[in-house]
Formats: C-alpha cells, structure tokens, sequence
C-alpha cells in the first residue's frame, strides 16, 4: 500500500485529492492547522476511514513539518496544498501569506534533505498567478502562458508562489529530488471557498433561490467583470497532481483548459442556468473587490501535460457551472 502526505488537506484541492487517494488504495495522512473553529466539512465523509489520519501541523513552524516527516519516513509521496490563497487578502496581509504560501513550502523541502527522505515524491501547487500580465503569442495568435512563459507577479500572492515554484527547481536540482510542479489555472468546484468569485457568485445564486427571488434580497457585489480566466473543475486537476509524481523523473507542468472567458460570460453562464437571461439588475459593482494591481487575462496551454502525462480536462466551463449552481440550489434544501 503506498503512502501519501497531504498538507492542506481540509481545502478544496486537498479534500479532492483525499478522495482520488483513497480510491487508488493508499494510506494518507492529511495535515491541517488546529483552529478553534471546526475546518474540516470538506473531509467529514473521511474521518472514520481506516487509511486515512488527520494530524494538526504548521508549515509555518519548520519544527511541526519536521517532526509530521520525522514520523512518516516511509512516505511514497508528498503534496504541498497548503497555501493563504486569495489573492485580495495577501494584499492586506502579505507577511502572512509569504509565511504560509512561500516559506511553508521551503520548510517542507529542506526537511526532506534534513531527513534524507530522497525516496519520497514531492508535489508542489504553483499558481497562474505568477504569470501576471506576462504572455506569449501561439501559432494562431493567440495570447496564451505555458512552461517556458516569464513570470510577472502581481500580488503578493503571486511572488511568494514564484518563490515556491523556484525552490523546488533548486531542490530538484541541487539535492536530485523527486520534486514536481504544477502550475494551475483558475480551478473551481462545489468545495470552492465562498470568498472565491466563482463561488461568490454560485453561493449567492442559491441562496436568492431559496428565498423564491426575493426581489428585496441583497444584490451580488462583484469587482471587475472583464478579467478573463482560464477555468477548470477541481476534481480533474488533482488527477494531474497525481500523474506527476507516478513519471520516472520530475517536471513542471502547465495544467489547465486551455480556454479563457470573462467573469461576465460566467454570470451569463450561472444565472442562465437558473433561466434568467438579465442578470445585470441583481449585480452592483463594488471598488472595494477590485484588486490593486489587476491580472487581466489568463489562458493556458497544457499540451506538455497532454503529452507527457496523458491528462486532459474533462468539464468545460458550462459543466463546471452546473455543478457549482446545482449544489449551491440544493444545499441545505
């Protein structure tokens, strides 16, 4: 039985990533931060499963993360989820979100080495966002990021991914770690934050239809509607996590949909779904969630993963829609 350690394992990456585990049969142990308020919904269904642990650690505190690998020296693989990860927040809080985002992961590489655990696999979630407004133009002319597009941070977010994203191609190299990247496009689902935009606006969706359409409730705050966004379904984003760490040698991959469209044609795409075509009546846009320097346009080209690991996106946008809404309408009916 192979062993896995997820850091974050309570997040939506990491809640997606348990399952996909837990179906090919390995034993997990899933890292979470101990809070005073219960975290774990997304892995409540998992608690009591017999191959799989939940322990409280830091990857703040190089000393937990230590002591978390200290234990599992036998660890096949090991995932790096966890992350301060909006990027409106590390605006307001950049220490922290360097701390966590950037630092945790360098703490979790050098107890690797310290350990000498050079047979564990180590898998790293870099983000799009380290692209910022850097691009490169296809053969069809078309503005897309991929492996080898520069990176142009913009948010504190951002530069404490490109510092992660960086250590593991020194840890790869200077030591010979098994260590992969893979640099994700905007990823979505039913177990999104509901601070995340897309969330934002399937959770306010269902809860406007549980009132009946309510024309006296409080309308939907949005920032900027023209950013565009290369969007994808959770779910088969931690399938290519996992392909990363089964390839004979270690790589950075580009995962995504390779189509882009706007926060706009998402509201299109969410309220039609509940059959109202005029949506603009129940938005207000809001200054207050306009970021302070703006990613406007981000379209991946995954044809490396497509290649190499055999791995596709299976929901496209209008799929991706209908699950959020779906579970958003029904919850709690």
């Amino acid at each position: 039985m192979k062993k896995a350690i997820i850091f974050g394992v309570t997040g939506q990456d990491g809640s997606h990533l348990l399952d996909l585990l837990l179906s090919k049969g390995y034993e997990v142990i899933g890292v979470a931060r101990r809070c005073s308020v219960d975290t774990s919904e997304r892995i409540k269904n998992r608690l009591e499963c017999p191959h799989f642990n939940l322990v409280h650690g830091d990857i703040t505190d190089a000393s937990s993360v230590m002591n978390i690998l200290r234990n599992n020296e036998d660890v096949d693989e090991i995932y790096n989820l966890a992350a301060q990860s909006h990027v409106g927040v590390s605006f307001k809080q950049p220490g922290l979100t360097w701390d966590i985002t950037g630092k945790g992961c360098f703490n979790i590489l050098q107890s690797i080495v310290d350990l000498g655990m050079f047979g564990s696999r180590f898998y790293q979630a870099s983000s799009s966002e380290m692209f910022g407004d850097s691009y490169d133009i296809d053969k069809d002319g078309e503005k897309v990021q991929n492996e080898n597009t520069k990176f142009l941070p913009q948010s504190p977010y951002a530069i404490a991914k490109c510092a992660a994203h960086y250590a593991v191609r020194l840890f790869r190299e200077a030591y010979g770690l098994h260590a992969s990247a893979g640099i994700l496009f905007n990823h979505e689902g039913e177990r999104r934050g509901e601070t995340f935009v897309t969330r934002k606006i399937t959770k306010w969706i269902g809860d406007w239809h549980k009132t009946g359409y309510d024309k006296n409730f409080p309308k939907l705050r949005l920032g900027n509607l023209e950013a565009f966004r290369d969007w994808g379904y959770a779910g088969d984003y931690v399938r290519a996590m996992w392909l990363m760490l089964q390839q004979e040698q270690p790589d950075d991959y580009v995962i995504c949909t390779g189509k882009t469209h706007t926060i706009r044609e998402f509201l299109d795409c969410a309220f039609g779904h509940i059959g109202i075509e005029d949506w603009e009546e129940h938005v207000v846009i809001d200054p207050e969630f306009y970021r302070p320097a703006e990613v406007d346009y981000l379209r991946g080209d995954c044809s490396k993963a497509k290649e190499k690991l055999e791995w596709e996106p299976e929901c496209n946008l209008e799929d991706l829609v209908k699950i959020m809404v779906e579970h958003d309408v029904n919850a709690n009916i």
